[in-house]
């Protein structure tokens, strides 16, 4: 596949952040880490990957604005662009061992997301996508999965945890979807599991509350994919609502449908 000089800044810093992961989750149980909130631990291996994505970038296109997971907005003269950025997307897996993380960047103009890079240095999967060139997994092109019945389909999510959402809420809609579906799977990268809706290992995906660095490289490549990315209400707000529901446009229709419903007794 042919990429353009943009996407080829965002794969090289993808790529280069990734490498100082794969040393660093080498030596996991030696990191130091710091409490950034309930069940929320941010590491050196985090901030080392911030940084480097953060240089290459700047280096690449230094009036572009950033919105960084770690670092929050940051200002450029380029008022039109900003590169939205996850380092490390995962964070909890990472930690313990478990090899589903990714990096994930996003370049947003004039606030449309126009490229998107998600990669998984453990597993050494590069999911790349532009606006109207498709999305493509190590260079393959990606389609969402073909199912149109809720009943055959996998479905990805996240748990709210200790300290993070509405727990009540989650389980209203996890009892509706488990009693619809194949299966439902919680991977733990919200930015993976988009990327996988993308690729077809997932049929959908739903998720509350999600930051833009979580979301917008994932929302681009479902829809490069031939997917449907909206929010809870079917809208287009998925920054402002924080709320993403994803997958082929029957699975989408059909999962925003069911996470409406109240809870009946089974």
């Amino acid at each position: 596949m042919a990429r353009s000089a943009l996407l080829n800044v965002m794969v090289q810093a993808a790529m280069k952040a990734g490498r100082s992961l794969s040393r660093d989750f080498g030596e996991v149980q030696n990191l130091q880490v710091s409490l950034k909130g309930p069940s929320d631990y941010v590491s050196q291996a985090d901030r080392k990957a911030e940084e480097i994505i953060h240089a290459e970038l700047s280096r690449a296109r230094p009036g572009y604005a950033f919105l960084m997971e770690e670092r929050g907005a940051v200002d450029g003269e380029d008022d039109q662009h900003r590169w939205i950025v996850d380092p490390l997307d995962g964070t909890t897996n990472f930690l313990h061992g478990i090899p589903i993380f990714s990096i994930s960047i996003a370049l947003e103009r004039q606030g449309q997301i126009v490229a998107g890079v998600i990669y998984n240095p453990a597993m050494d999967e590069l999911y790349t996508a532009e606006r109207g060139g498709g999305a493509f997994m190590n260079d393959r092109r990606l389609r969402v999965a073909g199912r149109t019945k809720l009943s055959d389909a996998v479905i990805g999510t996240g748990i709210p945890h200790l300290g993070r959402g509405h727990h009540g809420n989650y389980l209203v809609e996890l009892r509706n979807v488990m009693g619809e579906t194949a299966g439902v799977r919680r991977m733990g990268s919200a930015a993976l599991d988009l990327a996988y809706v993308a690729a077809g290992r997932l049929d959908g995906f739903w998720e509350e509350p999600l930051a833009p660095w979580d979301t917008a490289a994932g929302i681009l490549m479902v829809r490069e994919a031939g997917g449907f990315v909206t929010d809870k209400k079917g809208g287009n707000d998925m920054f402002g609502t924080t709320t993403v529901v994803a997958g082929n446009e029957a699975i989408h229709r059909a999962l925003l449908k069911t996470l409406k419903k109240p809870v009946t007794p089974r």
